[in-house]
């Protein structure tokens, strides 16, 4: 299983601070796409937080990519979790592009980060760029880009190095139903090629366009997992 929580909870602050997800259980298996719904405030960044190890887990058991994650407060192999973290691509609501690079730069960031070789950076950029439509707007900076242009140079960054796994928090949040339905055509596409792939929102209409397993969140536990029928009454 790519992604794997056994009765993980997540509290911000001390002990004895509300808990901001409550013992979850669940999988995803190599290769599976799930929805990730539920209303503001239910959990879903806390949970994707946790899966792009941003954060760790206060209780229970988190393994993401066959790897067990340390709970907080354990010690943590930095070395090993910034391995990990490669492997993971983030796509956030807000783009978060570094205003002073191209859209070019902006891509090949976590390559150079991850010390590719110059030519092979140019080589996957490029290649990528033409992926997601936007090839033509290299040289442009984020202010030169419309939204949507935008969200797709932030998905171009998320799959560049290949993640086995891609989360997405509300990435269709700030744009119109066009460059929405794109935006999922293109996340469609990464998970037939392989690549697991789970989807936060609350956009109802976009999932019933798009129909796909869904994991469902309501005051931070799992009330729908409709990967395997499973319910669990609020507790």
């Amino acid at each position: 299983m790519v992604v794997r929580l056994d009765k993980v909870g997540l509290r911000y602050g001390p002990a004895g601070a509300e808990e901001a997800l409550h013992a979850l259980t669940l999988t995803v298996p190599q290769g599976g796409f799930r929805w990730l719904q539920g209303p503001s405030g239910a959990g879903k960044s806390s949970l994707l937080r946790l899966l792009y190890l941003e954060a760790r887990p206060t209780s229970g058991r988190l393994a993401v990519l066959n790897t067990d994650i340390p709970p907080q407060g354990s010690p943590a192999a930095r070395a090993r979790l910034a391995r990990l973290r490669r492997r993971i691509g983030v796509v956030f609501q807000d783009f978060r592009l570094l205003p002073h690079l191209t859209a070019f730069e902006n891509v090949a960031l976590p390559l150079r980060i991850a010390a590719r070789p110059e030519g092979q950076i140019r080589a996957d950029v490029q290649e990528i760029l033409a992926w997601v439509g936007l090839g033509r707007r290299r040289d442009a900076h984020p202010h030169e880009l419309s939204g949507g242009e935008q969200q797709r140079i932030a998905i171009a960054r998320a799959v560049v190095h290949r993640p086995a796994l891609l989360l997405a928090d509300e990435p269709t949040g700030n744009l119109d139903d066009v460059q929405a339905e794109r935006l999922m055509q293109l996340l469609r596409e990464m998970n037939r090629l392989g690549t697991t792939v789970i989807v936060a929102t609350h956009n109802e209409s976009l999932v019933r366009r798009h129909p796909g397993p869904a994991l469902g969140l309501e005051a931070g536990r799992l009330v729908i997992d409709d990967a395997d029928g499973y319910y669990q009454a609020d507790a």
